[in-house]
């Protein structure tokens, strides 16, 4: 017999990492809130949709992607905007007391924005969710080498970006 349909556990267990991948991604915490919601909604409307899901976190994870390059498709016309918008920096990072960490967390949180989204949702996925290429290849549909490729080029415009700020500090 088959486990319950629990989606206070689902919630539990990979919100706050749904919610950091999307905020990356869409650089907007309401486009964030309303696609975290939305994919809720979509598991609690079909419950079956996670039967013989070996790893949960990745199928979410790839539900969430679909939804925020979904809503991405919808906004065509005012992408530029939220681009402008995206231009103020949200702190991904817990806050920092001592001032030097503080201005590398911004520089890293502002460098983080301007990669394009598909480098920023490949680093994210590699360095805080910790998956292999494998598997971020295959939850955002791209062959590997690209998945590789991308998180390359996002961690060489990081470099470059920081590099003034590591040279300073040192």
């Amino acid at each position: 017999m088959a486990a319950p349909f629990d989606l206070e556990r689902l919630y539990d267990e990979h919100a706050q990492a749904l919610f950091s991948f999307l905020l990356s991604f869409t650089r907007s915490e309401a486009d964030t809130r309303d696609l975290l919601q939305e994919l809720f909604i979509k598991l609690a409307r079909r419950p079956g949709l996670l039967d013989g899901i070996r790893d949960e976190r990745a199928f979410l994870l790839r539900l969430s992607h679909n939804l925020a390059i979904d809503l991405m498709r919808r906004r065509s016309a005012r992408q530029r905007q939220h681009e402008q918008m995206a231009v103020e920096a949200l702190d991904l990072f817990a806050a920092a007391h001592e001032p030097d960490e503080r201005a590398f967390r911004e520089a890293l949180s502002g460098a983080l924005w301007e990669l394009p989204p598909e480098q920023r949702a490949v680093v994210h996925l590699k360095l805080w969710e910790g998956l292999t290429f494998e598997q971020i290849a295959e939850l955002l549909d791209i062959p590997v080498n690209t998945a590789a490729s991308r998180y390359r080029y996002g961690l060489d415009k990081l470099r470059e970006r920081l590099r003034p700020l590591y040279d300073e500090i040192k």
